[in-house]
């Protein structure tokens, strides 16, 4: 099989190990720094969960916003680099940071003196000590944009040109930051939610500075020395901002349908809250591989692109997909089994805890039929360019599946916090039947980025 690979496609079997490896393990860190917040303030009660839950809802939009530029970015250098052209990959590599901190500076500069009315527009009356809760974890959080959009940045080059291992170690580094800082912020210092807050930080301040003194080294294919002297080239970033402002909009529209929904479910009381954010936390477990792997297609699909070689790029949407549905399979299956056991590390009450345990089983479930058509095939769609379909696709499913249903099943038939994850799965599976017809058809191959 691997000399098979190896003779009739663009990546050899080893290839493909090598970046979607350290991928995976890169983005099972990613998700233990959202996760060790979640778990280790959940010693401050109930109240704290929901706190950091809430700002989380908020920031993770805030973040979409220029985790798609960094997108934009992986996707034209990849192309470049698949096409042989490495003065612009590295011009673009370039131009991605002026993007990334652009971006960020400003949203943080605009969101920071509002914060309150923001967490008071989206989710209405909240519980007293929530609402203290949420503004001592925000503050730091915000403050920590500009590192992770810079960061996000980097590490979105580094995979464009294979090291995916690089990326591994610095999320490693980020993540010991996070959780030490954490255990002496939170259990020593007893900050709570603020202590977890500054513990990320400083965990994406480090996380910035060293993958700006690697991607500094004059032996990168695409070292970005001399980057306070250009170019900053309006062509270049054009061409991203093609891929990034469809791509930011997706993900926007996408993470304010899921403010809207959790300012239901925060509506439904503060258990419902902590059981929507466990339950979310399995998610996240479930889809560590496939988020990995979908970060492999952007680069994979999007060299095989840039070399005009559309027969790879079938052939590897069809293999890194149904890889994706058997490795979220395989996760899924143990946690399915330990449940009980996981949700017991949340601190819940007793009555939170068994109505937890059915929402996260089936959450699992669904994870492992719908999410790799609904999240991967996407992936590959981005990666040659045809972007405005799936602005299409997201926006007509979040609303009408997952926004429109969460609110007729809980307004109108009086359901609860479980609600929210059946119109979820109804989402899936329309977004991931949409996708794979526009895959399907071929559409996406007279579609040009470079």
């Amino acid at each position: 099989m691997k000399s098979e690979i190896t003779s009739k496609h663009q990546f050899s079997a080893r290839d493909l190990r090598a970046l979607i490896i350290p991928l995976i393990a890169d983005s099972l860190l990613s998700i233990l720094i959202g996760m060790a917040d979640t778990i280790m303030v959940s010693g401050c009660g109930e109240a704290a969960v929901s706190g950091v839950s809430l700002v989380d809802s908020v920031s993770n939009l805030l973040i979409t916003l220029f985790s798609a530029f960094a997108t934009g970015g992986a996707v034209v250098v990849s192309q470049y680099l698949g096409h042989g052209d490495e003065k612009n990959a590295k011009d673009s590599a370039k131009n991605l940071i002026y993007i990334s901190i652009i971006i960020s500076s400003i949203m943080t500069a605009i969101v920071m003196p509002i914060r309150g009315h923001v967490i008071d527009l989206l989710f209405g009356t909240i519980e007293a000590d929530v609402k203290q809760y949420t503004d001592d974890y925000f503050v730091p959080i915000l403050i920590s944009y500009p590192f992770l959009a810079v960061y996000s940045g980097l590490t979105a080059l580094s995979r464009s040109e294979r090291k995916s291992f690089r990326t591994m170690m610095v999320s490693l580094l980020m993540n010991a930051i996070n959780i030490g800082g954490n255990a002496v912020l939170i259990y020593i210092v007893g900050l709570g939610p603020r202590g977890a807050g500054i513990a990320s930080l400083a965990s994406r301040v480090a996380a910035c500075i060293v993958m700006l003194v690697l991607m500094m080294n004059p032996k990168e294919s695409l070292n970005i020395r001399g980057l306070t002297k250009g170019p900053f080239s309006p062509y270049l970033i054009g061409r991203i901002l093609r891929i990034g402002i469809p791509s930011g909009v997706e993900g926007a529209t996408f993470h304010v349908g899921k403010i809207l929904v959790q300012s239901l479910v925060a509506s439904l009381g503060t258990s419902a809250i902590a059981i929507n954010a466990v339950t979310g936390n399995f998610n996240s477990y479930a889809n560590i591989a496939g988020n990995g792997i979908n970060l492999a297609i952007i680069t994979i699909v999007g060299q095989c692109r840039g070399n005009n070689n559309i027969a790879d790029v079938k052939y590897y949407t069809k293999l890194l997909t149904g890889l994706a549905l058997g490795a979220t399979a395989i996760i899924c299956l143990p946690f399915f089994i330990i449940t009980p056991q996981v949700i017991s590390f949340y601190g819940l009450e007793e009555s939170s805890i068994a109505a937890a345990i059915p929402i996260c089983r089936l959450c699992l479930v669904m994870c492992s039929l719908l999410w790799p058509f609904a999240f991967s095939l996407p992936n590959m769609l981005k990666a040659v360019g045809d972007v405005r379909y799936i602005l299409f696709a997201s926006f007509s499913s979040m609303w009408i599946c997952r926004v429109g249903g969460s609110y007729l099943m809980v307004k109108a038939f009086g359901m609860g916090v479980e609600a929210i994850w059946y119109a979820m799965y109804i989402d899936w599976a329309v977004r991931g039947t949409l996708y794979l017809a526009r895959v399907l058809r071929g559409r996406w191959a007279d579609k040009q980025v470079i």
